[in-house]
């Protein structure tokens, strides 16, 4: 009888293990879950605050890239998903999650139609490593896009920093290039022009533009919320409906 009463204490021990156990995993995976939609939940009052986009040796590099290149448009630190594409579409998700962080900062755009004609880098007081340095070069490189890293104390002179990313076109005359800037302008006018008639058309008839007659508030508490804030991103889905090569 002894030994019978064992034998049942250890299997109803074991059973009652085994449904802490499970009880304890349970428990734990509605605690993750519950974690996982707080962090998604849009807060009251962000934990954020202003700050500057550049710092004082970066702004100095902006100021004089502004200089060497008046016709173009400086942009600040834009990531290269933002200017390039994959060339396959199988793997673009992943190419875009190994350099969304990847960018540079200061990159040069023609103003007629933000085509990139190259990209700089501020070494800075923490120095850019050199693997960083190297990838970049290499990607930049081959998608045809000129790069080059700056030390703010030891800037180079206006022409050669016009050479360096123009070629050939570095110096062409100022009129010709204002005719293309003009010609590129109206166009966009145009276009411009275009959709906002349509879209005026649209709302006089009392239709949304997606066939929808009102229009979801976003709810703080709604954990579904968040992530509808956000664009599929045009590195993996370009917006523009024309073929585009990777350059």
């Amino acid at each position: 009888m002894s030994s019978y009463s064992n034998g049942l204490g250890l299997t109803l021990g074991g059973i009652a293990l085994l449904m802490g156990a499970g009880l304890g995993a349970l428990v734990h995976a509605w605690w993750l879950r519950r974690t996982a939609r707080m962090r998604r939940r849009i807060p009251k009052h962000w934990p954020l605050r202003q700050r500057l986009v550049a710092s004082n040796e970066e702004r100095k590099v902006w100021r004089w890239l502004s200089l060497a290149f008046p016709d173009h448009s400086v942009m600040v630190k834009m990531p290269v998903t933002r200017f390039t594409l994959p060339i396959t579409k199988d793997l673009g998700l992943h190419w875009f999650e190994l350099l969304s962080v990847l960018y540079c900062t200061f990159t040069i755009t023609t103003t007629a139609d933000g085509r990139v004609i190259g990209c700089v880098d501020v070494a800075g007081q923490r120095r850019l490593p050199s693997k960083n340095r190297i990838l970049k070069e290499t990607l930049l490189n081959q998608c045809g896009i000129a790069y080059i890293v700056m030390d703010a104390a030891d800037l180079p002179s206006l022409d050669d920093m016009r050479r360096e990313f123009l070629g050939d076109m570095a110096f062409v005359p100022q009129d010709r290039e204002n005719e293309r800037n003009q010609a590129a302008i109206i166009s966009a006018s145009t276009s411009l022009r275009e959709s906002l008639t349509r879209q005026r058309k649209t709302r006089d008839s009392g239709q949304t533009p997606n066939g929808d007659d009102h229009h979801d508030s976003l709810d703080p508490n709604d954990s579904s919320s968040f992530p509808t804030l956000w664009q599929h991103n045009s590195f993996i889905m370009p917006l523009d409906s024309r073929k585009s090569e990777l350059h």
